[in-house]
C-alpha cells in the first residue's frame, strides 16, 4: 500500500498546522505575484532567463561551475547518479537513504546501476571504514564502484562538516566521485552553523531540493562541474524533463533562496519547543525540523482523530510518527499541537 494513502482523508476541521512533511509548504503571495511577472522563455532552447539565473546563482552560491533545474529531488537525484555512472556500474548509498530507499530504484531500472547499501549510523553519517571494505577491486565478477551518495540532512541530523570529509576522503582514495542529496541542505548547513561552500565543497555534485522548507511549489537544483551538469541536462531530455516556460517555477525558487533560508532557525526552535512538549508522553527524537515521537501505547488512530478535530494533522503512521516543522506552522498552530496532545495524554 502507498505509505501516503491512510493520510489522504479529508481533515475534520480546517488545519491549523499540517505536521506530516515540509513538502506541504504553499507559495506565499509574494511568491505567487512574482511567479505571475516571471520573464520566460522556452527553457530546452535555453531562453528562459529566470530559470537560467536561478541555475547560475544556486551553482555561484554554492561554489559550482554550473547548475541544472528539475522538477523534482528524485529526478535531480537520478539524472546525477546517471551521469557520474554507466551501466554495470555501482554505487555506495547508506541502506535507509533517500536514494536507496524512497526513488524506486530508478538507477538500477533505468540506467543498469547497482546500488550497495550501507549501514548508516546514528547521526546520519556513513561510516568511512565501510565505505572502503565496500568498494571492490577490480574485477571481473564485481560491479565497478564508481560514486559514493550521501544525504545531509538525514532523519532531521545534521551529519557534521567531519564525517562527510571522511567518508568523501575514503571514497576519493579509491578514484570515486561524490554526490550528496542535499534535499534539505540549508537545514543542515543552519545547525551546522557553516558556510554553504563548507558543506558543498566536500562534494562534486549536490542536488538542492527547493519546494520542502523553502516553500517554492516544485523543483530541484543540481550543482557541479560542468562537464557533469551537461552530461545531466542530456539525461533530463531523455528522461521527459525538458521544460518550456519554466521561469515561472525559477522565479518561486529564486524567492524561496532570497526570503527562506535564513528563517529556518525558526522550524529549528519550534521543533525543539515541541519535542520538549512530547518528552512527558514517550520517545522523542529530535533534530532540525523533524520530531521521531513514540508515545507510551503508540500512536493510535484515536490520537490522529483528536488532534485533526482540533485543526493538527499528523501522518498516517502508527507506532512511531515523523512531526515536521515548516514555514507553515506558526506559532498559534504550533500552539494548538501542543495542547492537542497535552489534552489527549494528559486529561
Amino acid at each position: 500500500m502507498n505509505q501516503y494513502t491512510a493520510v489522504s482523508s479529508r481533515p475534520s476541521s480546517p488545519v491549523l498546522c499540517d505536521l506530516r512533511s515540509d513538502t506541504v509548504t504553499a507559495p506565499d503571495a509574494q511568491m505567487r505575484t512574482l511567479m505571475a511577472q516571471a520573464e520566460v522563455g522556452d527553457d530546452v532552447y535555453g531562453e528562459d532567463p529566470t530559470v537560467t539565473r536561478l541555475e547560475n546563482t544556486l551553482a555561484e552560491r554554492l561554489g559550482k561551475e554550473a547548475g541544472l533545474f528539475l522538477t523534482s529531488g528524485t529526478q535531480s537525484n537520478l539524472v546525477g547518479l546517471l551521469s557520474h555512472c554507466a551501466r554495470g556500474e555501482e554505487i555506495l548509498v547508506g541502506r535507509g537513504y533517500h536514494i536507496y530507499k524512497y526513488e524506486a530504484a530508478g538507477a538500477s531500472v533505468l540506467g543498469g546501476i547497482a546500488l550497495d547499501p550501507l549501514p548508516v549510523a546514528a547521526d546520519g553519517g556513513l561510516d568511512a571504514d565501510a565505505v572502503t571494505a565496500s568498494i571492490k577491486e577490480d574485477d571481473s565478477h564485481h560491479a565497478i564502484t564508481r560514486l559514493l551518495c550521501l544525504e545531509n540532512t538525514h532523519n532531521g541530523h545534521a551529519v557534521p562538516l567531519s564525517r562527510c570529509q571522511d567518508a568523501a576522503d575514503a571514497a576519493r582514495a579509491a578514484g570515486l566521485s561524490v554526490h550528496l542529496d542535499g534535499a534539505r541542505f540549508f537545514n543542515a548547513v543552519e545547525a551546522l552553523g557553516c558556510a554553504e561552500q563548507d558543506l558543498a565543497g566536500l562534494f562534486d555534485t549536490v542536488s538542492i531540493c527547493l519546494s520542502k522548507g523553502l516553500g517554492a511549489p516544485v523543483g530541484s537544483v543540481l550543482v557541479g562541474p560542468r562537464d557533469i551538469i551537461d552530461r545531466a541536462r542530456r539525461w533530463r531530455k531523455m528522461l521527459g524533463g525538458g521544460t518550456r516556460q519554466s521561469g515561472v517555477l525559477a522565479a518561486a525558487g529564486l524567492h524561496a533562496l532570497d526570503n527562506n533560508v535564513a528563517r529556518l532557525s525558526e522550524d529549528r526552535a519550534r521543533a525543539e519547543r515541541l519535542g520538549q512538549s512530547l518528552s512527558q508522553y514517550g520517545q522523542v527524537e529530535q533534530a532540525t525540523n523533524m520530531i521521531f515521537f513514540k508515545p507510551d501505547g503508540g500512536v493510535t488512530p484515536a490520537l490522529q482523530q483528536h488532534m485533526a478535530e482540533r485543526g493538527v494533522t499528523l501522518s498516517g503512521a502508527t507506532g512511531t510518527t515523523r512531526l515536521v516543522l515548516h514555514k507553515d506552522v506558526s506559532d498559534e498552530g504550533l500552539n494548538a499541537a501542543v495542547d492537542g496532545f497535552r489534552r489527549f495524554f494528559g486529561g
